[in-house]
């Protein structure tokens, strides 16, 4: 199901890229604009040392205008390529990962950026695409982060 056939209960998903980093929300840089998002109640404390300036984030917006940051993607170095298809990262909190590259992903040098993320179905971690200026939006799984969070009925407890 992609994000417009999404029903009206379900909360729309965009990205943002994180400024800065408080406990309770951080500040995004998100539709050409900075704006303070609460981080939803499920998201995982400590936050201030789970989630940093570069790292992008993806923010729920109910039909009400209620915003919550639901999801984290890290911003992570690419080292090598594995025989198996897996990609080498390097992300500061975690170490060397070997990350399943997503569907859209392109493969990048090593020394290059690009976002990697823990917890969707499938994989331990993905990589999903270089990091990319600051203009462009970044093709990452939305899409399967609102799925993700509709079947395990994640959407009530977001918004407390």
């Amino acid at each position: 199901m992609s994000a417009d056939e999404l029903p009206d209960t379900t909360p729309r998903l965009r990205a943002g890229r994180v400024l800065r980093v408080r406990e309770t929300a951080c500040d995004v840089w998100c539709d050409g604009a900075v704006a303070s998002v609460a981080f939803a109640p499920m998201f995982p404390s400590p936050r201030v040392e789970r989630v940093s300036p570069g790292h992008l984030v993806a923010v729920a917006t109910r039909v009400d205008g209620r915003e919550v940051v639901v999801w984290r993607w890290y911003d992570a170095v690419v080292v090598g390529h594995e025989s198996d298809g897996s990609v080498r990262l390097w992300e500061p909190a975690h170490g060397e990962i070997a990350a399943t590259p997503r569907a859209g992903y392109r493969p990048q040098e090593p020394g290059a950026r690009a976002y990697a993320s823990a917890g969707l179905p499938g994989a331990d971690w993905w990589v999903a695409e270089a990091v990319g200026s600051a203009d462009a939006v970044p093709a990452v799984d939305l899409d399967e982060v609102g799925a993700f969070c509709s079947r395990h009925g994640l959407w009530s407890a977001a918004f407390g």
